[in-house]
């Protein structure tokens, strides 16, 4: 990854944003794909990491219209709807390690099924129809083949969005004390950490290394998740007699601490090429832009 302030970049990287600021960050991101895009002379991947409930579905969809705008067709997956099933899951938490029942964490991805539907994205031609996996969350599963989203046609642009996309391992030293009450009660031997870590460091970083231009949406206070995912718990839809029940603050409390050591880790390590600084309503309040180095 290039540095601020580098020749590769040849533009200012680090100024505040004004009132028009997510105009500007589109404007900016959109840019700058397009370049890439041409640049590189294929298909590309972008990848927007952020906390839980930063605003990155939304934030996908804004560029996703952006970018067709000026002619680029965009292809938008979250790497939630990659999540094991409810079954797989299960079974990860009986032979493993019961914290793996719960999605989100490294593990709990089908890595395999992600990389091959961006494979046949970036393969995809005019008359191309690409299946795109779906999770429902309030299923707490994934739908099955037939209700999947379908992408027709070419595809300029993988968007795939994710809380820790292009996150990296930690350094096993930094595995030996709890984080949290969850760690410290549910993982007292580090056991559950480890194997999430070293998911990151294996399958996840194959993934990772087709991204060809990183973004991380940084919140600079942890606090700030909880009340976002609640607002998320609140917003989703629910079908009746079918869904789960929505989470209390407890509950709440528990599943965030299942993130919290790897986003913790993201807004310390910056693992991207352009870091958008939001504030508490999810604004966008600073960019600071690198070029990334051409991937092969």
């Amino acid at each position: 990854m290039t540095t601020a302030g580098s020749p590769a970049s040849g533009l200012p990287i680090d100024f505040p944003l004004t009132a028009e600021a997510f105009d500007q960050c589109d404007a900016q991101l959109v840019r700058r794909v397009a370049e890439l895009r041409k640049r590189l002379g294929r298909p590309i991947v972008v990848g927007l990491c952020g906390p839980q409930g930063s605003g990155k579905s939304t934030t996908a969809r804004r560029w996703a219209a952006g970018l067709a705008v000026a002619g680029l067709p965009t292809a938008v997956l979250s790497l939630d709807d990659f999540y094991f099933t409810r079954a797989e899951r299960a079974g990860l938490a009986r032979d493993v390690h019961p914290l793996l029942a719960t999605r989100g964490v490294p593990g709990t991805h089908d890595v395999a099924l992600a990389r091959a539907t961006i494979a046949r994205l970036l393969d995809a031609s005019v008359g191309s129809v690409v299946p795109l996996p779906s999770f429902d969350k309030t299923l707490d599963d994934r739908l099955p083949p037939s209700q999947w989203r379908r992408h027709q046609g070419r595809c300029d642009i993988v968007l795939l969005e994710g809380w820790c996309v292009g996150a990296r391992p930690q350094a096993q030293d930094a595995l030996d004390l709890p984080l949290n009450a969850l760690e410290r009660d549910e993982d007292p031997d580090g056991s559950w950490r480890r194997f999430v870590n070293a998911r990151l460091a294996g399958e996840y970083q194959a993934l990772f290394a087709g991204v060809d231009l990183r973004v991380l949406l940084r919140a600079d206070d942890f606090g700030r998740v909880l009340a976002w995912r609640a607002e998320q718990e609140a917003g989703l839809t629910r079908r009746a007699g079918q869904s789960l029940p929505a989470m209390d603050e407890a509950a709440l409390r528990r599943f965030i601490a299942h993130y919290e050591r790897i986003t913790r880790w993201l807004m310390a390590d910056e693992p991207a090429d352009l870091v958008i600084d939001i504030d508490a309503d999810r604004r966008p309040v600073r960019l600071r832009l690198a070029w990334p180095a051409p991937r092969a």
